[in-house]
């Protein structure tokens, strides 16, 4: 079986489980062309204005590695099926399936807020991480250039700031990232999950290719940026065989240290990826839900704090065997520097003895 939706992760949409089950929204325009044969769906992305009153986000769990994050974009055009921000969606009314990634909503005013948010007499600089739930360098970013914006903020500031992305784009603020690593103001995160095209292109249908982001690693390397790269999620049988040799190309491009998680298919996410696995890897659908189960007690997602990103059991116990075995062999001594947060205190401090 193939895909439906060319391009797409999801290849539908799902219910939004704050409608009631007999919740219905009607539009008798397109019900009327529906009737007559015509096809109504629109498949093209919307870009959606919205209208936030803060902007930074504090994080309360304690097994994510930040404690606060700005999120300029809801929705991700990227489509990667397997993510959990998907669920987040279904807090706008709109569908974790296909709507996240057809229906982006903009956060113009961000890089404003920003400023007014670390401006504030009360804050002492912590690293503020871009973005924690969907990615500040997906597609939308070429025509907004809010992720740039909010960096000059950054910068003007001497605030510290975390970048995570699987996107090569990056690569267009290289100015600012090399300012800011001036004053060791900078960390990029940049996920990859595979060194197979093909299955890139199924499980993370618009995103940076593998070379492209190989390339995009050694870049930022070369200008001294640091980089962590993330191999998350590992799916049993899908990416989970690739472990040793993701740590060393990813090594040899410059990453000074990995991390991982292994996938859990929470909330709307489970139905999205069976939907998912079933029409694009028929032959071991079956086996990779039941070694997914098999990594958090027999469900698809476990939601205990310390045990739900690494999973539990012979095969997750095997995956993070593999991720030591990496990490010792392909990054000894490498570290991620720990990022400046007395510049903007001194910053605010300096600006207040004006008055």
């Amino acid at each position: 079986m193939k895909a439906t939706h060319k391009g797409r992760g999801a290849q539908r949409n799902v219910h939004n489980r704050f409608f009631e089950l007999n919740h219905e929204l009607r539009n008798d325009f397109l019900n009327y062309c529906n009737i007559e044969g015509e096809d109504v769906e629109n498949k093209n992305t919307q870009y959606l204005e919205v209208f936030p009153k803060s902007i930074v986000n504090k994080i309360n769990s304690p097994d994510v590695g930040m404690n606060y994050s700005l999120n300029p974009y809801q929705g991700c055009e990227h489509g990667c099926v397997y993510c959990y921000a998907r669920n987040s969606h279904e807090f706008w009314g709109y569908s974790a399936g296909l709507d996240f990634e057809r229906r982006i909503l903009i956060k113009k005013e961000a890089p404003i807020l920003l400023e007014k948010f670390i401006k504030k007499k009360s804050w002492n600089a912590h690293t503020i991480v871009l973005s924690g739930n969907t990615d500040c360098y997906q597609p939308a970013e070429r025509k907004y250039e809010i992720t740039r914006r909010c960096l000059e903020v950054f910068l003007k500031y001497k605030h510290p700031v975390g970048i995570i992305t699987k996107n090569a784009f990056i690569l267009r603020d290289l100015d600012i990232l090399t300012e800011l690593q001036k004053d060791n103001l900078i960390a990029v995160h940049m996920s990859v999950t595979s060194l197979s095209e093909k299955i890139r292109r199924v499980l993370e249908p618009r995103t940076a290719t593998i070379k492209k982001r190989l390339e995009t690693i050694k870049i930022l390397s070369d200008y001294g940026v640091p980089v962590n790269v993330m191999m998350a999620p590992i799916i049993p049988s899908i990416n989970s065989h690739e472990i040793l040799a993701l740590a060393k190309a990813v090594s040899e491009a410059g990453a000074l240290t990995m991390g991982h998680t292994i996938v859990r298919l929470n909330g709307a996410i489970g139905l999205i990826f069976y939907d998912w696995i079933k029409k694009t890897m028929p032959d071991r659908a079956d086996k990779v839900m039941r070694q997914i189960e098999a990594c958090h007690g027999g469900n698809l997602n476990d939601s205990r704090f310390g045990t739900r990103m690494h999973g539990e059991g012979k095969i997750a116990e095997q995956i993070h065997n593999l991720i030591k075995l990496g990490k010792r062999k392909y990054f000894p001594n490498r570290k991620m520097p720990t990022l400046n947060t007395t510049l903007h205190r001194q910053f605010k401090d300096g600006q207040m003895t004006l008055f």
